[in-house]
């Protein structure tokens, strides 16, 4: 038996040598009595990344092409100990609608935006008599934060950079060309005709004197998703995890230790604003960790007006949200269906933006952070319970979209009636 799983490796070798030119980069997860030198020298691959306490790692292979991974591998991972591979594909920051940078007059509070009427018909401002989320910590996966933003910065606590921390030669597989900076104009600031800017929040605006310029840096999305966690819970401590890149460019190895890194630096809630249609088994793995350890995980539904499953949105557990408008309608550029567990505000709202300045933008990824803030409030009350606190209390909205009933999950949420005594 021995001398036929040698024979085996060997001819393994054979196949993959003989592609020694391209190198693909591929994510395995080995059994804990294996050791991951060994079978990297069977590969002739290498070594570029690991996650050691899950066995999980990042190697670059010489494979002719991605599609061939699981045709050369598949006969022998078994004898190497080699659970699942996956190539590291590469995730973009979702387009967001953005309306305008905001500058904010002199004398104005940091956190005037707090009081905003999109989050009014959530009870958000209400809710804060109950909880303010004191001592949780929810951990964001995003871009760049601006640490120095007067809204942010005393809410921020350690974080760490997966961007500046990532190794020499680290091997990530088609980034996507169409990015955070691709701004799409349809289906966000069509928006505005029936929404926010032209109704009360008008007057909210024109009361501070915020003149509106034109800016868009692809880090604001850290920014602006940080800037919800501050306003929905206050007192919670926000924990930056720098995945994103300011091109807008992550991949999934990243993602998942990211992710284990929050559970092991103290997070209770872990917030993921972005999405792949890629169903990876190393997200999974983490998230599946993460939940063992009763963390509450929250992401955005997208942003493609479509039914079609993203992830993490898609992964039991998550607690995923679609984007409304103030009058619970659901976002024209909002996903819908099964995977979606509740609904938040996603609609022209006014946000941090890097460089002391506000702006108005729409987006899933700032519902997910307004459900992931009332996910601190419940567990700064009670530890268990929290997904069923919000899906409890969430408001039907099937009768406000009729295309779209029982499509939008449990409803949009209701900080209030969440955060108070079940």
């Amino acid at each position: 038996m021995a001398e036929r799983r040698i024979f085996l490796i060997l001819l393994l070798m054979l196949g993959l040598t003989a592609y020694a030119e391209a190198q693909v980069p591929v994510i395995v997860q080995i059994s804990p009595l294996r050791n991951i030198t060994s079978i990297v020298g069977a590969l002739n691959g290498t070594v570029l990344d690991s996650i050691p306490d899950a066995h999980i790692y990042l190697l670059n292979l010489p494979i002719p092409a991605p599609s061939a991974l699981n045709s050369l591998l598949s006969p022998v991972m078994g004898l190497l100990g080699i659970q699942w591979a996956e190539v590291n594909s590469g995730i973009t920051l979702p387009n967001v609608g953005q309306l305008g940078v905001l500058q904010v007059v002199s004398g104005v509070a940091p956190n005037w935006y707090q009081a905003q009427p999109t989050w009014q018909i959530t009870r958000a401002q209400s809710a804060l008599a109950y909880s303010r989320g004191a001592g949780v910590i929810i951990a964001d996966l995003n871009s760049r934060v601006d640490s120095t933003h007067p809204a942010i910065a005393s809410h921020l606590t350690g974080g760490y950079d997966f961007v500046a921390g990532k190794p020499a030669g680290y091997g990530v597989l088609n980034q996507s060309s169409a990015g955070f900076l691709d701004q799409s104009s349809a289906g966000f600031l069509d928006q505005s005709s029936a929404g926010f800017l032209d109704q009360s929040s008008a007057g909210f605006l024109d009361s501070l004197g915020l003149p509106i310029a034109s800016s868009n840096p692809a880090y604001s999305h850290g920014t602006e998703c940080a800037g919800v966690l501050a306003a929905i819970a206050p007192d919670s401590l926000i924990m930056p995890l720098r995945i994103f890149d300011d091109n807008g460019q992550t991949d999934l190895f990243s993602t998942a230790k990211a992710i284990r890194y929050a559970v092991q630096h103290g997070a209770q809630v872990v917030n993921m604003s972005f999405g792949t249609f890629t169903n990876s088994n190393a997200i999974k793995s983490s998230i599946t960790y993460a939940q063992s350890m009763n963390i509450t995980l929250t992401a955005s539904a997208g942003n493609e007006n479509t039914t079609s499953s993203q992830y993490p949105a898609a992964y039991s557990g998550v607690i995923t949200a679609a984007a409304t408008n103030v009058f619970d309608q659901k976002a024209s550029f909002s996903n819908y269906g099964s995977s979606v567990v509740v609904d938040a505000p996603g609609v022209n709202v006014i946000l941090p933006y890097p460089g002391g300045m506000y702006s108005v933008v729409s987006g899933t990824s700032f519902s997910a952070p307004a459900v992931a803030g009332t996910a601190a409030l419940i567990r700064s009350l009670r530890v268990t319970g929290t997904t069923a606190s919000i899906t409890g209390a969430a408001v039907n909205i099937n009768a406000e979209n009729p295309n779209y009933a029982n499509q939008l999950g449990y409803g949009r949420i209701d900080v209030l009636q969440a955060v108070q005594p079940n």
